[in-house]
């Protein structure tokens, strides 16, 4: 229990007042209070608002000026400590008026003996806690109908938006591997390109940061995944800024979804870049840390236990203090409304907590920012992240695949991509037909069905059911441009079950055709 004293400040023009209160007061216990004075108006507004007291006791008369406007004025400047009214008048109308102008209690002078006033600071400074308490609550609430607006918004468009990127990226990808780098429409494809995944990164980021994004978590090398987008890293930050990558050799694994791991750190370069506008250095560091017992006692919000740690830390402008105690909060944003949406580490906060991991800030004005991630260590094999689209070499094979896609474009890029790698590609709109054609390949070889998940007639996972029944040493792998509450209501996103997300890149599609198909128990003959 705190036992230090309650500090009281006395804003009064008259000598006597304050003996009077300072008598007041010793007649209490004497560890009790401290109390402290100021004579004039300019002098009690200036400590109001450096809110160095518990509680501030305020003359209805400064001389000529207005113990009342002295609390609008301090109210107005961000005071948040409570305000005692004093007066000599039994005034009712003042009493209300006190009240309006924010004031949490009212005295008369002459009615007042010890109990009444320590009753009335004690009585002043709970209410102004509940009050605080209530404001928290009420911003909390806030946030989360935010959230709650922003998951259902996003949630919304995600499955339309995504089948339409899918053939974007697809094709400008599809394009990019037929040119060469020096042909002069190589570059107008390549901004296409990238101006079709960034809107895809903001789809994932709304998604992320409203928790409907589907997770799809690996064992991976921290370092590997770093080195592997150093170059996006490289053109974000732009020639001004030197990137200086340092990976602790032997870096123990982590299981995090690896797109969204590499969201944050695009996130926290664009941050520390935006935090240097006139150059400076970049560094990304990894590190293995161990927290014992006694270091997680005195920080309560991290376990103790085996992590990695990525540092991503600028010389920039830094943070106030007030900024660094906001900053991970939804909807803050110190740039522009152009240039920033509130949304961005706030998003990483989440992606990071949401991998049983933390995420720290340190920051000085004038000295530069470090972000660090904490995420625990895993043991077992690093698992395989997709490699550059650039370099041309997609996985190929001969199988035969039955896709069944209800939205058109869709279905004609995949099934383009796939016949190009070599496969016998099945095409079907929607489950009905789909299951038609499974039923007249019974007798012939069907090796993977690669389903939509939510079509009308009939689902995917109806689709998949009645399609194995005809078809049991066959594959599965479903895809869907929905969030992750629609796909788990169909039971999709079960153990064992291959899923891709839409927009997939040519990279992710035939890496996981041929992983799924790599993968399977029973071996059926290729034609």
């Amino acid at each position: 229990m705190d036992s230090s004293p309650i500090r009281v400040l006395l804003v009064d023009d008259d000598e006597d007042d304050f003996i009077i209160a300072r008598d007041l007061l010793s007649d209490l216990d004497a560890s009790g209070f401290q109390l402290d004075w100021v004579s004039s108006y300019d002098d009690g507004l200036n400590e109001i608002v450096r809110g160095e007291h518990d509680v501030y006791l305020v003359d209805f008369r400064l001389g000529s000026s207005d113990g009342l406007q002295l609390i609008r004025d301090a109210l107005e400047k961000g005071s948040k400590k409570p305000l005692i009214l004093l007066t000599g008048q039994g005034d009712r109308e003042v009493d209300v008026e006190a009240m309006r102008a924010g004031a949490s209690d009212y005295l008369v002078k002459g009615q007042i003996d010890a109990d009444l006033l320590e009753r009335s600071i004690r009585y002043s400074i709970e209410r102004k806690r509940v009050e605080s308490e209530r404001a928290a609550l009420e911003e909390q609430l806030l946030q989360s109908q935010k959230l709650e607006s922003v998951g259902q918004l996003a949630g919304g468009i995600a499955h339309d938006f995504n089948n339409l990127m899918t053939p974007i990226i697809g094709y400008s990808q599809m394009v990019l591997m037929s040119l060469s780098r020096e042909c002069r429409e190589h570059g107008y494809v390549e901004e296409i390109q990238k101006a079709a995944e960034r809107a895809s990164r903001l789809v994932q980021q709304l998604l992320a940061f409203s928790r409907k994004e589907i997770v799809q978590p690996k064992v991976i090398n921290l370092n590997d995944l770093i080195i592997n987008i150093d170059k996006m890293l490289r053109r974000l930050i732009g020639e001004d800024i030197e990137l200086v990558l340092l990976p602790m050799p032997e870096l123990k694994l982590v299981k995090i979804d690896p797109s969204q791991f590499e969201q944050v750190l695009v996130n926290l370069t664009i941050n520390a870049r935006d935090a240097m506008t006139d150059g400076g250095t970049l560094i990304i560091e990894t590190s293995n840390v161990s927290f014992d017992d006694g270091y997680s006692e005195g920080h309560n919000e991290i376990a103790s236990g085996q992590y990695v740690m990525v540092a991503v830390s600028d010389t920039g402008v830094g943070m106030s203090k007030d900024v660094k105690t906001h900053i991970f909060e939804p909807f803050f944003t110190t740039k522009d409304n152009a240039t920033g949406t509130g949304l961005g580490l706030s998003t990483c906060y989440g992606i990071i907590a949401q991998s049983s991991g933390y995420l720290w800030v340190y920051s000085e004005q004038g000295q530069g920012t470090t972000f660090k991630i904490f995420l625990p260590s895993v043991g077992g094999k690093p698992e395989m992240l997709y490699q550059d689209i650039a370099s041309g070499r997609l996985p190929r094979g001969r199988e035969t695949i039955l896709l069944v896609e209800d939205e058109e474009p869709v279905r004609e890029l995949t099934a383009r991509v796939l016949r190009q790698q070599g496969y016998n590609v099945l095409e079907a709109p929607n489950g009905v037909e789909g299951l038609q054609i499974a039923r007249e390949c019974i007798r012939g070889r069907i090796h993977l069905l690669l389903t939509d998940v939510i079509m009308p007639l009939i689902g995917g996972k109806e689709l998949s059911e009645k399609f194995q029944i005809l078809h049991p040493e066959s594959q599965l792998i479903f895809t869907s441009g929905y969030t992750d509450e629609a796909i788990v209501r169909h039971g999709v996103l079960e153990p064992g079950i291959h899923f891709i997300q839409k927009p997939y890149s040519l990279t992710m599609l035939t890496r996981k055709v041929r992983e799924v198909l790599d993968g399977r128990v029973a071996s059926l003959p290729v034609e």
